[in-house]
């Protein structure tokens, strides 16, 4: 049966892509990267949410309601949890004592996320130790790409903003400004995608290898968002309140993971895609018999190579035949059979 599935899935190109972004995904330690992007998530989230509500106090000093929707608009980017940070942010209008702080807080924490998405990529990529660029360059890189992402996320947040200005104009302007706002956001999340791959990836790529998934990654986050939003307004009214703040932490760490796993899930498959990495053997990771594919083989071989870390190291790897396979020795002379 087992020998059907693997002749099912080299034969079949969506299950043995699938297979090979599962096996390489666990290769990678694709949980922990995604582990470590979260953990410098999670510590620029407040400063950044502060440095949003102080910014505001100042730019919007006169119109307090358009404050309001634009934090609302922001807070509705993390359903369960979203309502209760609003609560808990307000007294911070107009300081400049928070400005300052929610400043290097953001950078701390979004320069993190950055090197850490760095480091994922080149991992996912297996970009070699000595073609990675050394700390200054690394940290120029993900500065441009925060910069960008931020008007980005500006561009969302407005996006939303306008769509949930419009209630008062009647459901079906509501209804179609709200649909186009969904499909613009889709579109500037995958341009968001494409552009930190390409940035922070140590290896020339171009956009049509990227584009599809990013944009299926783009996806994926605005079901998990309009999900995420209908199950809290529906079914969890109130519960909220009862869990406090243990509930906002888990809230916040399994919202900021599940970005975090699919943006190294679209990597590992552009990867696998792009580098023909694909089909794997079945049985490669449960017995050391299996005999490996030239996808195994090429895979293996990055995961070597990438650990060279001066130009003029050669790493070699070569593959001798599984143990089943190797020929008996014949005993020496005057020994035992």
């Amino acid at each position: 049966m087992i020998g059907r599935l693997d002749h099912y899935q080299r034969t079949h190109r969506w299950a043995g892509v699938g297979v090979a972004v599962v096996y390489k995904f666990v290769d990678d330690q694709g949980s922990y990267l995604a582990a470590l992007i979260t953990y410098y998530g999670f510590l620029s989230l407040f400063p950044m949410l502060l440095l949003l509500v102080t910014v505001l106090g100042f730019a919007l000093n006169g119109n307090p309601g358009l404050q309001q929707d634009v934090l609302n608009s922001a807070l509705g980017q993390f359903p369960v949890i979203g309502d209760q940070l609003g609560e808990n942010i307000h007294s911070f209008h107009g300081n400049g004592f928070a400005l300052a702080v929610g400043i290097g807080g953001v950078l701390y924490g979004a320069l993190g996320v950055a090197q850490a998405t760095q480091n994922a990529l080149n991992t996912v990529w297996a970009v070699p130790q000595h073609e990675r660029p050394n700390p200054l360059v690394s940290r120029l890189r993900s500065l441009v790409l925060l910069v960008v992402l931020a008007l980005g996320i500006a561009l969302t947040t407005a996006l939303a903003a306008v769509a949930t200005g419009t209630h008062s104009y009647g459901t079906a302007v509501n209804l179609a400004v709200r649909g186009g706002g969904m499909l613009l956001s889709v579109a500037v999340n995958a341009a968001l995608i494409v552009l930190t791959f390409k940035v922070l990836t140590a290896r020339p790529l171009t956009v049509p290898a990227l584009w599809p998934e990013a944009v299926a990654g783009a996806l994926v986050w605005q079901l998990l968002l309009s999900v995420s939003t209908y199950y809290v307004g529906h079914e969890l009214k109130g519960a909220t309140a009862t869990y406090g703040l243990f509930g906002i932490v888990l809230g916040l760490i399994a919202w900021l993971y599940l970005g975090a796993f699919t943006l190294v899930v679209c990597a590992e498959c552009t990867s696998v895609r792009a580098r023909g990495l694909w089909p794997r053997n079945l049985g490669g990771p449960f017995s050391d018999r299996a005999r490996l594919t030239r996808a195994d083989r090429r895979a293996f071989t990055s995961y070597a190579t990438a650990a060279s870390a001066k130009p003029f190291e050669e790493v070699r790897v070569r593959f001798d035949e599984p143990a089943a396979d190797r020929p008996s020795a014949p005993p020496e002379a005057g020994g035992a059979a």
